[in-house]
């Protein structure tokens, strides 16, 4: 069954879902399956709950697209306009304790420099700088979900499960510097995040990356030579 065409009055991600599903017979339990994420975060997008994530930050809409059998295209289109009716430009400042983590990251001369500056323009050209990092984190972060077999081995050694590790991953990527929390900055900038600097007078953003190379096996011992 091809999908029906959407109607003139754009649906929202979780009208099409819940119509598709009923259009294809499957559950949203089936769905999240096929997307791999927990059930919990199908019925979210179909209750409005969860807002849709941002099409360029996730692979769940090729995945859903192809389950549910639509255009391809539906599913972001759907997903680009409810994120730009809910937008705001009023979005509120990232937390103070996030604010601190990223300035100990910057270089120290700039670090205090934006510190001394007040205002809301300032405030609003810091949250700029934050953003603009997170998008770099974000997309070092993006390459997880092409990587099952790293993102298994990870979620084996926290101990924890791979889809709860893949939603972590999936959620941060939908992270802005207004939600940022010191959670995400501890599990996924710190670890990817060296140092960063900006040039205040061109707006020239320098981020120095950390070595993400695999640890490495110990090596057997040698068996001593026969004489």
């Amino acid at each position: 069954m091809t999908s029906s065409p959407l109607p003139k009055q754009a649906l929202t991600l979780g009208g099409l879902v819940r119509r598709r599903l009923r259009e294809v017979n499957r559950s949203a339990a089936q769905l999240a399956e096929a997307v791999q994420v927990p059930s919990e975060y199908i019925d979210d997008l179909i209750t409005g709950a969860r807002r849709p994530p941002l099409p360029a930050r996730t692979d769940i809409y090729p995945k859903m697209t192809s389950f549910l059998r639509l255009s391809r295209n539906d599913l972001t289109a759907c997903a680009s306009a409810e994120r730009a009716a809910m937008s705001s430009t009023d979005a509120p400042a990232p937390a103070a304790a996030v604010r601190r983590l990223v300035l100990d990251l910057c270089e120290p001369e700039t670090a205090r420099t934006l510190e001394l500056r007040r205002g809301k323009r300032a405030n609003a050209e810091l949250t700029g700088f934050i953003q603009r990092l997170l998008e770099v984190t974000q997309g070092a972060v993006l390459r997880l979900l092409d990587d099952q077999i790293s993102l298994r081995l990870a979620a084996s050694e926290r101990g924890t499960t791979y889809m709860v590790l893949r939603l972590k991953v999936l959620e941060f990527l939908d992270v802005t510097a207004d939600t940022l929390t010191t959670d995400h900055f501890a599990e996924f900038v710190r670890p990817r995040i060296a140092r960063w600097d900006v040039d205040l007078e061109t707006g020239v953003l320098r981020v120095s990356l950390r070595s993400q190379e695999p640890r490495q096996r110990p090596r057997a011992p040698r068996a001593p030579a026969s004489s």
